[in-house]
């Protein structure tokens, strides 16, 4: 029941954002357009993705981020071709970790009295099930941390279970969901190492070692050698510059001012916030176990980081840390419990259930605020008037087709058109659909907008449909419209430039 509590929570979310036109091209829009040619055996492409920040036509998502894990929804596509396939399998995915979540209780919970194992088992699975970062991650749309928690969540049971052949598998599986799990699966390693070197299972030990040693070898050279073979270019996602230039630059200041970590991750004070949030929705349950360690990398891309895109807990970051965290909750709280049943005369005897119905209320609390509370309030299932518009344009639009979209509207063109969105530089599509009235991405300022609807009708546009703030373009002649370019074989990447008012508030979606 949990699991299916699960799975229409988030897929309850993922539908209702795209009922009422959340969803955008970045990012529902390039998965749905690289899992499409998955589908049809090729390469994954985006042309949202390659158009707008100028890579090559032929450049692969897989030289953007290492996930080829992916590939594996490409069959659901045969059985229906639409980006909303990716908002149910997404909710799959997530619901499929609600058994996984209670055989880890009840391993935490092994030596409990029946009735005990029973509540951790239940307790864990609800609070897994409604988890903030899962109806966060399903409100965004989609995302390979759809892969990530399910398989994080396997790993680390078949760890707690001594199946450290399973285990080490599900951690290699990992990998493959994007270039920087192999240092999860590293510190993964560490940990079942050590455990069962404890326990005297030599097997487990000299597994654990090879997968703390494998996992940061195949993130190095996924991010060293494939993603560079694959056209990504040289420190493209480097964000980092206040440690230093490049990685190695960035090593030696931190050998030679270790307490530059702390200035970066403390400034601005966003990042402490962030910290605190994570944590504190689990009563800081999680640094009572050594699992916690799997959470650093993750952690440590986000403090350290220059993007403020990494700093706000509404996307779908957090998604990646919730079985980690949960877990550790759970661990941290079967050794309190284990605590009080030896030392029954202890100071606080009720600490343990205390502390894991502080957890309980704080995790529910935070899921009411950022995904329940939305998912039931009527008015969050309908578009405001210029989304119903965009909608109602897109639908002018003929089948195959070239359409510069809003970004709000271009996962609703995706399975019949060849979409890009519509950005600072004219790119000539037969179409072209945007506001005039609302600061739509990648715009910096609605004049902007403006005045790319002039240049256009300036230049060989026709103005057909108007509504709400929302215009329709549509290529009449072929005059040369200044500054019109396409990304050729040549085309030298850019960077997004992340808007002024990103990562001054936490919870600013």
């Amino acid at each position: 029941m949990l699991a299916l509590l699960c799975f229409l929570v988030c897929c309850g979310l993922g539908w209702q954002s795209w009922t009422a036109l959340r969803v955008t091209g970045f990012d529902l829009g390039i998965f749905d357009q690289a899992i499409r040619s998955y589908a049809h055996f090729e390469l994954p492409r985006s042309p949202i993705k390659n158009v707008h920040h100028e890579f090559p036509p032929d450049f692969s998502l897989l030289g953007d981020h290492f996930s080829p894990v992916l590939a594996l929804l490409a069959p659901l596509y045969w059985v229906w071709d639409d980006p909303r396939m990716l908002i149910l399998a997404q909710a799959i995915l997530f619901a499929a970790g609600v058994p996984v979540v209670r055989r880890i209780a009840r391993y935490c919970f092994a030596d409990a009295a029946p009735s005990v194992t029973r509540r951790a088992a239940d307790g864990a699975g609800l609070v897994y099930a409604l988890g903030w970062p899962l109806l966060n991650a399903s409100y965004a749309g989609f995302h390979e941390v759809a892969f990530a928690v399910p398989i994080t969540l396997l790993m680390i049971e078949r760890g707690l279970a001594r199946r450290y052949g399973a285990a080490a598998l599900w951690a290699a599986l990992l990998c493959t969901v994007k270039e920087d799990m192999g240092l999860v699966a590293g510190i993964f390693g560490l940990v079942l190492a050590v455990r069962a070197h404890r326990s005297g299972h030599r097997t487990g030990r000299a597994l654990g070692v090879a997968v703390m040693v494998a996992g940061p070898l195949v993130s190095a050279a996924v991010i060293t050698w494939f993603l560079p073979a694959m056209g990504s270019p040289a420190g493209y996602y480097w964000s980092y510059g206040r440690l230093g230039a490049d990685p190695g630059s960035a090593l030696l200041h931190i050998l030679t001012e270790p307490w530059v970590l702390l200035q970066v991750a403390c400034i601005p004070a966003i990042k402490v916030a962030m910290l605190a949030w994570v944590l504190g929705t689990l009563a800081l349950l999680p640094l009572g176990s050594p699992t916690m360690l799997l959470a650093l990398p993750l952690l440590a891309e986000r403090v350290l980081s220059d993007n403020p895109n990494h700093w706000p807990v509404i996307n779908h970051y957090d998604a990646f840390l919730w079985p980690i965290l949960l877990t550790a909750a759970l661990e941290a709280v079967a050794r309190l419990h284990r605590r009080r049943v030896r030392q029954p005369a202890a100071r606080c005897p009720r600490l343990p259930g205390r502390w894991a119905i502080a957890g309980l209320m704080l995790s529910s609390a935070a899921a009411v605020f950022l995904g329940l509370g939305i998912l039931v309030y009527p008015g969050s299932w309908q578009p405001p008037a210029d989304k119903r518009a965009l909608a109602q344009a897109a639908g002018r639009i003929p089948v195959g087709a070239t359409v510069e979209a809003d970004n709000t509207i271009a996962p609703r063109l995706t399975a019949r058109t060849d979409v890009v969105i519509v950005d600072a530089t004219p790119r000539g599509a037969d179409w072209v659909l945007m506001r005039e009235k609302k600061r739509a991405f990648p715009f910096a300022t609605v004049t902007e907008q403006r005045d790319r609807i002039s240049l256009l009708l300036a230049h060989g546009y026709q103005d057909v449909w108007r509504r709400d703030g929302v215009v329709l373009l549509r290529r009449v002649s072929p005059v040369p419209i200044p500054g019109m370019s396409r990304p050729g074989p040549g085309s030298t990447p850019v960077r997004e430039q992340v808007p002024a008012d990103v990562g001054r508030n936490l919870f600013q979606r």
